[in-house]
């Protein structure tokens, strides 16, 4: 159907705005792959209680056991399923180089790196707005969330972003920026 496809990789900190990034490509028709949803069908998986420790604690014990990459693994039958139909995937929540390479190795895809970057005050309203069970409710625990992604290596794939968008503008320019970039990679990509 398609020659080359193209994986849009969406990298940031919690409650950046990575999910609404996700939200404008679905309304763009572009399939969505969020590697948080995997951890979480994990701790289902072990009967536990979805929370932020637990979500911490498995992605943590998945990554000791199967390596960094261990969560794209996880995720890589619904990217090649949604590649298998689509020229564009969009995967959110990225959070090593490990899982950029594990993609590479394992998909005939291009990547395209797409972070974005908020203050904490700003995303830890976010989170709280968002209610989401196992975000953070504190800076405390914002903080706590912060340093084991970055031990993961969340800073080193954002260093190395194709694309930047700074979202401490309101929601309307946030979402009006989204759509010009995904905009373009679909007109890029697809036609």
């Amino acid at each position: 159907m398609y020659g080359k496809r193209l994986a849009i990789i969406v990298v940031g900190m919690p409650g950046s705005g990575k999910s609404t990034l996700s939200l404008v490509a679905k309304e763009l028709g572009i399939p969505v792959i969020n590697l948080g949803d995997i951890v979480r069908e994990e701790v289902l998986k072990r009967g536990l209680e979805q929370n932020l420790e637990n979500l911490l604690k498995v992605a943590k014990q998945l990554r000791e056991e199967f390596g960094n990459e261990a969560i794209m693994m996880l995720a890589i039958p619904k990217i090649k399923e949604a590649l298998s139909k689509h020229c564009i995937v969009l995967i959110d929540g990225v959070r090593s180089i490990d899982e950029v390479k594990y993609l590479k190795q394992n998909v005939d895809v291009e990547v395209m790196v797409l972070a974005i970057h908020a203050s904490p005050l700003t995303r830890l309203q976010r989170l709280i707005a968002r209610g989401r069970s196992g975000d953070p409710k504190t800076l405390e625990e914002l903080r706590k969330r912060d340093l084991e992604e970055l031990s993961w290596g969340l800073g080193n794939v954002i260093s190395l972003a194709d694309v930047v968008i700074v979202n401490e503008k309101s929601y309307e320019e946030f979402i009006s920026d989204v759509r010009k970039i995904l905009s373009k990679a679909y007109l890029n990509w697809c036609t």
